[in-house]
């Protein structure tokens, strides 16, 4: 006998045993159970079945008995799901929606900058030397801010023109909303876009009348000039402020050197040292010639064979003498060895160092003093001029057609989500029935 024959009769063979051992317990629960009427069976054991069924997840009715007719339900589920909000959307849109009207602006901040490196004080020139594309970033920044919209809103009163009565509730601002929401709704109606490498900024204002729209972007474009405008004045007036007190500290400067000056020549009671010592230099060579003179004299009257005591070689030995102590006297005023002697206050040598070095002062103060000024006028020049600008090459026009709302777009929007949305969850649904037992 093969071995699978023998492990068939074995396992026979114990399902008979089981089968035998179980036929007592069965005939025992059968007589304790009552008997339960025919008519009753087939609703108990279905209910029974419906309650026992581990298998069904709560919320998922199991499978009819019957087929469905699947066509018929998914195109109710369609009609339902996606083109009830389609039909809607297109009631909104073209019904109550109102007309919104575009206003466009572009314009550039310009800078008109003259080059003033080549002036000693050409840093100030810096005062006024803007990188335009931080201006453009400026004005930006500006048109969102809420400055603006207060300023916009004295003027045109733009919280009337967005609570029109005729303006559809959902776009429609409610005008007893705080400064805080009308900068929020402004933000949404007033764009801005700067071309990064050009600089251009180009507006974009969106309003639910043309005449809104229209005049809107004008005050807008007025007011970033204006503000373009008082960035151009305060740099101007700054530098001219900074010149300007240059231009006295220079002054005073000069002053004072020639007090310093004026004090020194009371003092030395000299007028000019240089020239004083010119001509001390001369008195020197003077002296000095005599003296060569008299020496020749007195060589000639020695060697004549006169006594030393002699009248006339005694007057030359007196007058070389003087003229010695006369050169030695006007050398120690010129030289810095007659600092140190009695007469040290009026030694040239002092002067001349004191002296010139008030002379260095005064020059120094008087060029700077003429530089100063030269800042000055050239600074007063161009604070007569608009150093920064904005350059609004496309006027705002008033527009002739409604751009918004996009109805066509928008319809294609809710009919596309809603078909994804609706999609998903019935593949969601199927892929949970499809997972029952």
């Amino acid at each position: 006998m093969k071995v699978d024959e023998v492990k068939q009769t074995d396992r026979l063979r114990g399902v008979i045993d089981l089968a035998l051992r179980s036929v007592p317990d069965l005939r025992r629960n059968a007589e304790t159970i009552d008997p339960v009427r025919q008519s009753r069976v087939p609703t108990l054991l279905r209910e029974a079945r419906e309650r026992l069924d581990w298998r069904r997840l709560p919320g998922i009715r199991p499978p009819a008995s019957r087929p469905k007719n699947i066509i018929a339900s998914v195109l109710k589920q369609f009609a339902v799901f996606v083109l009830v909000p389609t039909a809607l959307a297109a009631v909104y849109f073209y019904v109550f929606a109102s007309d919104q009207y575009i206003a466009t602006a572009q314009f550039a901040v310009r800078g008109n900058v003259e080059p003033m490196d080549d002036s000693p004080g050409g840093s100030y020139a810096g005062l006024i030397q803007k990188h335009n594309s931080q201006d453009s970033f400026i004005v930006r920044d500006y048109v969102q801010s809420q400055t603006l919209v207060s300023e916009v809103e004295k003027s045109l009163n733009i919280t009337k023109m967005f609570s029109r009565k005729d303006v559809d509730f959902w776009e429609r601002y409610d005008a007893d909303d705080p400064i805080e929401d009308l900068v929020k709704y402004w933000r949404k109606r007033v764009t801005t876009r700067i071309e990064v490498i050009s600089g251009i900024v180009s507006l974009t204002v969106r309003a639910f009348t043309p005449e809104d729209a229209l005049a809107i972007a004008k005050e807008v474009v007025a007011r970033s000039e204006n503000l373009i405008n008082q960035i151009s004045r305060r740099a101007q007036a700054d530098m001219l402020v900074h010149a300007e007190a240059d231009a006295a500290k220079a002054q005073e400067r000069l002053r004072k050197a020639h007090l310093a000056l004026q004090t020194f020549r009371n003092r030395w009671g000299i007028i000019d040292p240089i020239k004083s010592a010119e001509a001390t230099l001369t008195t020197i060579g003077t002296l000095r010639k005599d003296r060569y003179k008299a020496e020749s004299d007195l060589a000639v009257l020695r060697g004549s064979s006169l006594d030393e005591k002699s009248r006339s070689i005694q007057t030359l030995v007196t007058l070389i003498a003087a003229l010695d102590q006369q050169i030695k006297k006007l050398t120690d005023q010129l030289t810095t060895d007659g600092a140190a002697g009695a007469d040290a206050a009026n030694n040239m040598t002092r002067a001349l160092l004191e002296y010139e070095a008030l002379q260095v002062e005064r020059t120094i103060a008087g060029k700077l003093n003429e530089s100063a000024n030269l800042m000055v006028d050239r600074a007063r020049i161009a604070a007569g001029k608009q150093q920064i600008y904005l350059a609004t090459f496309v006027e705002p026009a008033l527009p002739g057609d409604s751009l918004y709302p996009l109805r066509g777009h928008a319809l294609m929007v809710v009919f596309f989500c809603s078909l994804v949305i609706w999609s998903s969850i019935a593949l969601i649904i199927a892929g949970i029935n499809d997972q029952r037992l």
